[in-house]
């Protein structure tokens, strides 16, 4: 990524970035051209796009409420944070339990931007933001605002939300997320959304070649391959199903309807 000696990181509008996509789907106005064509173009192969990413932001507030109020978990580490959606994770955890503490970590210059707004916090807890890549997961475990607001001596919830896809395998990221799971402790908890091929793999495949044609990586993966992301940790009921499938608060007439795998593992 570019630098600026004056200004840091500076943001590159010639790449989409899924951030930015993601932002555009939920209707927000932090994105260029090149993220709305690549988002416009992804929607032409699967049109409840937008709908599915906000299945994804519901499924943060579900998993936040389930490991703050039933498995009593009070502090967040959230790689891949994505531009800021009310309600934040740290909303929904410190709305139960205002002492959680939360970081957050992503590598896009706009949601540094907007990362003032991640740092709104209660006044029992704290909430702070860490501008950083997963690829370099001994950065994140490194950095003062992560040592000063986490205590890696008691449990912490890893939420990895739509930010494994961007990682193909020779970038290794079962390594990388590894890294960040052995440092932390018995009793933390794993969260990750992935998309998948399973359901409707002509159409996802159309998806991906709209984002890699612009340059972008993204990497559907399937069940199996999303379940290995937890191996070793314990994973909790429903185990990895489709993220409309995971502890829903209705019933849901067709959980394959969102093409995304998620799952919730504890460190024994």
């Amino acid at each position: 990524m570019a630098q600026s000696a004056q200004h840091g990181p500076v943001v590159d509008d010639s790449i989409p970035h899924s951030a930015r996509i993601y932002d555009w789907w939920l209707g927000g106005k932090d994105n260029f051209a090149v993220d709305r064509a690549t988002g416009a173009a992804m929607i032409e192969a699967i049109p409840t796009l937008p709908a599915m990413a906000k299945e994804n932001r519901h499924f943060v507030h579900r998993v936040a409420r389930h490991l703050v109020a039933e498995a009593g978990i009070r502090q967040f580490l959230d790689v891949g944070t994505g531009i800021p959606t009310r309600p934040n994770l740290h909303e929904v955890a410190q709305g139960l339990a205002p002492e959680t503490r939360v970081v957050y970590v992503d590598n896009d210059p706009i949601v540094l931007a907007h990362a003032r707004a991640l740092m709104i916090s209660s006044s029992a807890g704290r909430s702070t933001y860490i501008h950083a890549d997963l690829r370099q997961p001994e950065k994140i475990l490194t950095d003062p605002a992560l040592t000063e607001t986490l205590d890696l001596s008691q449990p912490v919830a890893l939420t990895l939300i739509a930010i494994l896809m961007l990682l193909d395998d020779a970038d290794d990221p079962i390594g990388r997320i590894r890294a960040l799971m052995d440092a932390l402790p018995s009793g933390s908890y794993l969260a990750i959304t992935h998309p998948t091929q399973d359901f409707d793999p002509v159409a996802v495949g159309a998806a991906v070649a709209a984002a890699t044609g612009n340059g972008m990586t993204l990497v559907p993966r399937t069940h199996a391959e999303v379940e290995r992301f937890f191996q070793g940790w314990e994973l909790i009921e429903p185990g990895v199903v489709p993220v409309l499938g995971w502890r829903p608060e209705q019933p849901v007439a067709d959980p394959n309807a969102v093409y995304y795998y998620a799952g919730v593992a504890r460190k024994p």
